[in-house]
């Protein structure tokens, strides 16, 4: 006969996290227009993006788009807007990094080729660290781009996490502070 026990009491530090959490998502908190979200795709993932793209049409339609260059061309063939930087390797995987950093892309779906070697791959590298340490979702492969466009959050707020803002403890808190767009 298996034994019942009950459930652990929350530490303080639980505790302090689990009500921090519910402060910093305000009810009043202003629902983002529509999210600035960067695509990019790998040569070998660029027929998957394309796809990708087709099937969520309606769904991007609603948000600013940022690509790199070949990429974006593809996708504005779907008669979506896209602003289009360099080619990744000519420095597009770069500028998007730096405009994730200054907190102007929401989101990023990176269709990267994990079975090619790539001359760029330490900008490749470089790009995904920037959109962990903002903390902005990111999206590797069509199921988990498929989850985070149909997700239930696109329409809440979020706050993107400063790491250059000297708050590394506070912010470590905040990262769900809704955030005035």
């Amino acid at each position: 006969m298996t034994e019942r026990h009950a459930l652990p009491e929350f530490s303080s530090l639980d505790a302090w996290f689990l009500a921090s959490e519910t402060r910093s998502m305000p009810d009043h908190a202003p629902a983002p227009a529509g999210r600035r979200i960067a695509l990019i795709a790998h040569d070998n993932k660029k027929r998957d993006m394309l796809e990708w793209a087709e099937y969520n049409l309606d769904l991007l339609a609603g948000h600013e788009l940022f690509a790199t260059a070949t990429t974006g061309h593809l996708l504005q063939q779907l008669g979506l807007p896209v602003t289009c930087f360099r080619s990744g390797p000519y420095g597009g995987d770069q500028q998007i990094g730096a405009r994730i950093a200054e907190g102007e892309i929401d989101l990023l779906v990176f269709l990267w080729d994990p079975l090619e070697p790539h001359p760029h791959d330490p900008d490749v590298k470089a790009l995904l660290r920037v959109a962990v340490v903002c903390n902005i979702p990111v999206a590797c492969n069509r199921a988990t781009a498929d989850f985070m466009i149909s997700s239930p959050l696109m329409s809440r707020s979020h706050q993107h996490w400063d790491p250059a803002s000297g708050q590394a403890g506070h912010n470590q808190a905040a990262l769900t502070v809704a955030r005035a767009s």
